[in-house]
């Protein structure tokens, strides 16, 4: 079994680790013969006999020989030296060990044998010197490394106080030590539990409870704060910001290693504290094999893949495997961009595919052509009040576009088709709303004409999105304010990209026939108590360094929004954060489609009022003979 572990391990390794495998043997096969050369030198003050050179010339092959064995049998080839520890210390003073004695018994038959004196002095010479040989190149590093902390010691640095005890914390310890030349200074940390008030890590003393940062900072003169916790909720986050408020010590965050990420830990990780941090949820424990099924081997299309949320869906799907990747959206340098990121950051090449969603002959084109499997239609024009001002444009995209590649999906048997949608299109006043709703509709009353497993996933407003919120605000605040907020009772939900990205994927699992998904967003946010968390992060204080103004609402907002209607229900799914909306409200199929034929013909007419009327009339519900398939059974 050793033999086999041995032989894979040589097998597998790529040609860079065989590179370095072989200059590592050959380099202590040179440092063993050189200890047993000058071992016996030294004791003969380099006046070697005919006797002492057949010795060498006997035990020397057999020295090296067993040192590389003995070596790779003790997992020594495998260490990077900037990585040795305690443990691979004592395996190469085992290994030394082990030859010295082997160097012993060939000492005692030589002399046995040859009547060549036994020296004591040689065989303690060539043990100390062949396991300080095999030892430099494995620990230089680390002796490098525990010099430059010595240097950097006699520095200024910067004292840091770690917030959390528990994994994520050790590895924060581990790695401040490893790399003293961050010039970060571990002076201990804090933890609410009381099991660790006694505890030590890497050396580093528990000093108290997070209650008592603000005395820790006076009296060890802190001036780093870092969270370490994993499991932070944005209550936690928040609690520690306030607390350091009050302190001359900078706040920064170890943010959660996503499933799906490269799953690795660097310092560089470590970041200020921004407004999705005080916003963050408690994590769920998750399966993600029902995701890793939808997407393994899969051909996958993505439309709108350049925008926020096709992009981390690109992001998120690639790490699962799909058998292809196909990127479509209209702007080629969104499209790049992505694809530079996978090739860059996860070393996979997607297919990249420029279209307009509305050219039907081009979408068929690629259906036919990419034979997708598997498609999530992103692409959609999202800013309220531009579409308020170019309404044809946000039809024919939003509702032709959906159509067109819904239509194209059940045309070439795609087995899923996934439609993102917005809390917008409930009881939608906007044109961005309205158009939306209606895509909704497109999908549901496809749905139950086609084989393909159709499906709507609705939720709120994702943080950090292009132009979104978020970094409005941010820009207003750094030129010195004031931030423009729309009325002081606005509120909005919302949701990390990423969380909402992992939702989708999941609820994208379930089996549908056009049913609706809703993400679980928790309670809606106020914008204007965004605006004084966002204004706090950057150490100034709302209405005094940066001024508040209210502009009015804009044509198509609402004040607050909703996630379903009032004639729906809800039911719980697999996954505690997305429920299945329970609603009748799917139209006809032929009746629907010669609604949007005429909406169209309006579009191309340019009669946007018109349009604009007939537009809101459908995603209200308010044209007259719309009929659900039940009602229609029902009456047939």
């Amino acid at each position: 079994m050793r033999k086999e572990g041995i032989l894979g391990w040589l097998q597998q390794a790529p040609p860079r680790r065989w590179r370095e495998f072989v200059r590592a043997v050959f380099t202590d096969i040179l440092l063993l013969s050189g200890a047993l050369v000058l071992s016996v030198g030294l004791v003969r003050d380099f006046r070697y006999t005919a006797q002492d050179v057949t010795l060498l010339q006997w035990l020397s092959p057999m020295v090296s020989l067993a040192g590389v064995a003995t070596l790779f049998g003790f997992g020594l080839y495998r260490v990077h030296s900037r990585y040795a520890g305690i443990t691979e210390l004592f395996n190469l003073l085992k290994a030394g060990a082990g030859l010295s004695v082997l160097v012993l018994v060939g000492l005692l038959a030589f002399a046995h044998y040859t009547r060549r004196p036994f020296s004591l002095a040689e065989w303690v010479l060539f043990g100390f010197l062949a396991t300080l040989g095999v030892s430099m190149p494995r620990l230089w590093r680390r002796l490098y490394d525990w010099y430059v902390a010595y240097a950097q010691h006699q520095l200024p640095q910067r004292r840091a106080l770690i917030v959390g005890g528990g994994d994520t914390g050790e590895i924060v310890m581990r790695e401040t030590r490893r790399n003293p030349q961050t010039r970060l200074r571990v002076v201990g940390f804090v933890d609410d539990d009381p099991h660790k008030r006694s505890l030590r890590i890497h050396g580093y003393p528990c000093l108290g409870t997070i209650e008592d940062i603000p005395r820790l900072v006076a009296e060890y003169g802190i001036h780093d704060v870092i969270i370490a916790i994993s499991t932070a909720d944005g209550e936690l986050i928040r609690r520690i910001h306030n607390l350091c408020r009050t302190t001359p010590a900078r706040v920064q965050i170890v943010p959660p290693l996503h499933p799906l990420g490269d799953g690795e830990f660097h310092l560089g990780r470590i970041r200020e504290i921004n407004i999705e941090d005080l916003l963050r949820r408690a994590p769920v424990k998750i399966d993600l094999r029902p995701v890793a099924e939808l997407v393994a081997g899969e051909r996958v299309l993505i439309t709108g893949a350049g925008g926020s949320i096709g992009g981390e869906l690109a992001r998120q799907i690639a790490g699962f495997g799909p058998a292809s990747l196909i990127l479509l959206g209209k702007g080629e340098n969104s499209i790049y961009q992505i694809e530079q990121e996978l090739i860059t950051q996860m070393h996979y090449k997607p297919e990249c595919v420029i279209a307009d969603v509305r050219d039907s002959a081009r979408i068929d084109m690629i259906f036919r052509h990419e034979q997708p499997t598997l498609v999530f239609h992103a692409a959609a024009h999202k800013h309220v009040p531009l579409m308020e001002a170019n309404l044809t444009e946000a039809i024919k995209n939003n509702v032709l576009g959906t159509w067109v590649v819904a239509e194209a999906a059940h045309r070439h048997g795609v087995q899923r088709f996934v439609y993102i949608s917005t809390d917008k299109a409930v009881n939608p006043v906007s044109v961005m709303g309205a158009t939306k709703r209606v895509g909704e509709m497109i999908v549901s009353a496809l749905a139950r004409r086609s084989n393909t497993q159709f499906a709507i996933v609705r939720f709120g407003n994702v943080l950090g999105s292009r132009g979104s919120l978020i970094p409005t605000l941010q820009a207003q605040i750094e030129q010195g304010g004031p931030v423009r907020l729309t009325h002081p009772d606005m509120q909005r939900y919302f949701m990390s990209i990423n969380e909402a990205v992992h939702l989708i994927l999941h609820a994208s699992a379930f089996p549908s026939r056009g049913d609706i998904y809703i993400l679980d967003m928790g309670e809606p946010i106020r914008i204007v108590d965004m605006a004084h968390d966002l204004i706090r992060l950057y150490g100034l204080v709302p209405g005094q360094d940066i001024q508040i103004v209210y502009t009015g609402v804009r044509p198509g907002e609402k004040l607050h929004e909703q996630l379903w209607y009032d004639e729906e229900s809800l039911e719980k799914t697999p996954h505690p954060k997305i429920q299945r909306v329970c609603s009748s409200m799917s139209p006809d199929w032929d009746w629907l489609q010669a609604r949007l034929e005429t909406l169209l013909e309006l579009c191309e007419k340019e009669r946007a009022e018109e349009a604009r009327a007939m537009l809101m009339q459908l995603a209200t519900g308010k044209l007259e003979a719309q009929i659900t398939w039940r009602q229609k059974a029902h009456h047939s």
